[in-house]
């Protein structure tokens, strides 16, 4: 083997033969084995005996009218876009080993769409998505309804909730839901998913449908309020 490409197709026929065995391992997994396979620690280690940045990779394509966002790098930091192995998929997955440079903890990686507002004003929508995570620190979805500008008018990414809320650890595909209100005067819908720390999450099957007021919203952290409310402070929070 003479240059890091080598390595990694190694790496991808090891993940498809251990999948066919029934056992699912990440790509950065795969790659760490690969790299024990030839006596060495990890995967940097063996990257830097071929001459090649540590956590360098070809960076995925993204989905179409899908970007980035966060702290995140593709293919240095993360690998993030379409999932090569499961068509239909986007993935976010971290690709430096915990304790490593760069450090991960704490760092947000998105995968988003925006939309005008405009042809939303005055519905109620819902945002359907499923998830599926490898040793995830914390990965979720969210829905956002900006005000012309920045302001947030509508905001749910789930991390508030006590159920039904973002995912950690490993866990196989799993649907969650949000639901808000496109008030009058906002100016753009945004949506996505994101992994915040190490790990994966994968994405699919993700709709955007108006819905009924009988839905109930799920909005979290809104900065704007209809009407107001709990002035003589007998209700909590």
């Amino acid at each position: 083997m003479r240059t890091i490409l080598d390595a990694k197709p190694m790496a991808k026929a090891l993940r498809a033969a251990l999948a066919e065995q029934g056992t699912r391992i990440s790509h950065a997994q795969s790659l760490e084995l690969v790299a024990r396979q030839f006596g060495l620690a990890d995967w940097n280690t063996l990257a830097a005996k071929l001459g090649a940045p540590g956590q360098a990779l070809a960076p995925l394509p993204l989905p179409a009218g899908w970007g980035i966002t966060g702290q995140a790098t593709n293919g240095v930091t993360h690998r993030m876009g379409l999932d090569p192995d499961e068509p239909g998929t986007a993935v976010i997955e971290s690709l430096p080993a915990r304790g490593e440079a760069p450090d991960l903890d704490g760092q947000i990686a998105v995968l988003m769409q925006s939309l005008r507002a405009e042809p939303w004003l005055g519905r109620r929508l819902r945002l359907l998505v499923t998830l599926r995570t490898e040793r995830a620190d914390e990965a979720t979805a969210f829905f956002r309804v900006d005000a012309p500008g920045t302001g947030t008018m509508r905001f749910d990414n789930m991390m508030n909730r006590g159920e039904d809320g973002a995912l950690h650890g490993t866990r196989d595909w799993t649907e969650r839901q949000m639901v808000l209100d496109v008030p009058e005067g906002a100016g753009s819908i945004h949506y996505g998913f994101f992994l915040k720390g190490y790990g994966s999450v994968r994405a699919r099957a993700m709709a955007l449908e108006e819905v009924g007021a009988d839905v109930p919203v799920t909005a979290r952290n809104s900065q704007h309020l209809d009407a107001p409310q709990n002035l003589d402070f007998l209700q909590s929070a």
